[in-house]
């Protein structure tokens, strides 16, 4: 892990076309303003965790039947030429 010290309106790059900013910084929060292509996807590291255990919890779920079911249908909907 690299660690950077940055102050206001200081900035980091990553590679050619990622900016981060430094926007404010208050107590202990710190607020970054970050530039980068529409292609890269930004996710706050909690939010994916979150996303992994909501993730886990539908796996435990699902129901196998229901899903072949589902899956007879589509394909039944894909060779009729159904939508």
């Amino acid at each position: 892990m690299l660690v950077i010290s940055r102050k206001i309106n200081e900035k980091i790059k990553i590679g050619d076309n990622i900016e981060i900013y430094i926007i404010s910084i208050d107590k202990n929060q710190i607020k970054l303003g970050i530039e980068a292509p529409k292609e890269v996807t930004i996710l706050r590291g909690e939010l994916i965790e979150s996303i992994k255990e909501e993730n886990k919890k539908a796996i435990k779920t699902i129901n196998i039947e229901n899903l072949k079911n589902f899956s007879k249908v589509i394909n039944e909907n894909k060779s009729t030429g159904k939508s």
